[in-house]
């Protein structure tokens, strides 16, 4: 009886198949920036290690450098997934919003529960440490096409083609507001005069307060006195 002649495949793996070339694992890399994360959160930049980060992420140190030339450039990947996350988050809050009101009401709780929270009272603390070392790490992260500014700066720019806000330089009204939902509170967490997150009735006044006076500043032709 015959038998089929079996032939060994020699073609590459691919991702479907359940493997990565090397560096190029998306769960892997996961892995080492949550264990980076830990570590830099528990120790700060300067005192945290290669050999820290290997433990905690539970991989070799061989691994590690596939993935990422040193320590500031594990930094730097950390740095850029958060801004991504709170830029996507906001953006999708805001792409929701139809009324301005309701909108700038949904960024300002979304952005200041997130700006006082500790994970990022920890990281900015962090990279204000490493901003002589790494300046074009802040300015990225500060200056980047896409961050929590140009976000708002997209949505009232929608509002001003619509008739409801009348503002002359979005960029700077954006601004403005981000500083007023915060209400000193990033400031205040971030120098530890605040030891604890705002309770949610703080923030309900500082951001229902900060959207009366933008408001009164930018609203339009087609609005009306604000109702929060």
């Amino acid at each position: 009886m015959m038998t089929e002649e079996k032939t060994e495949d020699l073609s590459l793996p691919t991702p479907q198949q359940g493997r990565f070339a090397a560096g190029e694992d998306p769960a892997k890399r996961g892995q080492i920036i949550e264990g980076a994360k830990r570590v830099f959160m528990r120790l700060g930049f300067d005192a945290a290690s290669m050999n820290d980060i290997t433990r905690e992420a539970g991989v070799s140190k061989g691994t590690i450098y596939v993935y990422f030339e040193n320590k500031e450039d594990l930094f730097s990947a950390i740095i850029e997934q958060e801004r991504q996350r709170i830029t996507l988050m906001l953006k999708d809050i805001l792409a929701g919003s139809e009324e301005v009101e309701e909108g700038l009401y949904r960024f300002g709780i979304g952005f200041a529960t997130h700006i006082t929270s500790p994970q990022t009272i920890n990281a900015m603390r962090t990279l204000i440490g490493v901003t002589t070392r790494m300046p074009k790490l802040c300015s990225r992260f500060f200056h980047s096409p896409a961050n929590v500014r140009t976000v708002l700066d997209d949505f009232i720019k929608r509002h001003v083609a619509l008739g409801n806000l009348s503002v002359e330089d979005t960029d700077l009204a954006a601004r403005q507001f981000i500083e007023l939902a915060s209400g000193t509170f990033f400031k205040f967490r971030l120098f530890g005069e605040l030891d604890d997150v705002p309770s949610q009735d703080e923030l309900n006044h500082v951001v229902k307060s900060a959207i009366r006076v933008f408001m009164a500043a930018y609203g339009g032709s087609n609005g009306s006195a604000s109702t929060i």
